[in-house]
């Protein structure tokens, strides 16, 4: 079969020991049924929670310990062009068949699980879990219709000051959300002068609880030096974490749009 790079990947016969080295990944196989097969996860894994404690912990994202990968004899290894290094990956596939994802639109997601129904025999779950966000999503584009467009700054990192631009995951929901990206002329994931680049034409500013652990101090900060802007504190998680959590991002994005009104 083919991964989200096109890369061919090959297996024997459908996959019972999994490594998955992405969280939101992770959530979504144990939301197939698939826990049973899972030998292997980052750190990060933190939904559900009990996988910590049941699964072998291999390291974290970006960093991983091959000789405990290499003990589990897993049979695919699931990563991410964005999470996972370049460099690891090639590792990786010496140990085992390596599936990479690459996620920048909704689509992309469903794509995904589509995949991995396919490869882990499980169509029926993945088609019910593809089904669900299909409706969640119409749902909230009837609610969202009429609603204005707010320009809004999406901040993922603090000093330096880091913001979520174009051409990833999170600036995808934004525009589903109707919130128009502060820093859509910028690429990716920039730092930013939190002194010259923000005017006070920004509407919302959201501070995301991930990747750094913004935190409502931060919040009350910047309302003082941004009064005219609406500060939002906002579930990393449901901006960025593709797979079945997507699922629960729309009815969020409503009250969020709800909250950014009063």
């Amino acid at each position: 079969m083919k991964d989200q790079l096109n890369r061919t990947i090959e297996l024997k016969n459908t996959p019972t020991r999994i490594v998955s080295l992405v969280p939101s990944q992770t959530e979504l196989l144990y939301d197939l049924g698939l826990e049973s097969s899972i030998v292997g996860i980052t750190k990060f894994c933190v939904h559900p929670h009990h996988l910590l404690s049941n699964i072998t912990v291999v390291g974290g994202t970006k960093q991983v310990h091959f000789d405990k990968i290499k003990a589990l004899s897993p049979d695919v290894i699931l990563c991410n062009k964005e999470e996972n290094t370049q460099d690891m990956i090639a590792e990786l596939e010496k140990i085992a068949p390596v599936h990479l994802s690459d996620i920048y639109h909704v689509e992309d997601c469903l794509e995904l699980i589509s995949m991995y129904g396919f490869m882990f025999s499980v169509e029926n779950k993945a088609e019910g879990i593809i089904s669900i966000i299909k409706k969640e999503q119409q749902k909230f584009q009837d609610f969202i219709k009429d609603f204005p467009k707010l320009k809004t700054a999406y901040f993922i990192w603090k000093n330096p000051w880091m913001v979520a631009a174009n051409n990833n995951f999170i600036d995808a929901l934004l525009t589903v959300g109707k919130f128009d990206n502060y820093f859509g002329n910028l690429d990716r994931y920039p730092e930013v002068d939190l002194e010259n680049d923000l005017g006070d034409d920004v509407e919302v500013i959201m501070l995301s609880t991930e990747p750094f652990p913004f935190k409502e101090a931060h919040v009350e900060t910047m309302k003082k030096k941004f009064p005219k802007a609406k500060v939002l504190l906002v579930d990393g998680e449901l901006f960025s974490w593709y797979g079945s959590r997507l699922a629960k991002s729309f009815q969020y994005f409503k009250s969020l749009r709800l909250e950014s009104l009063n």
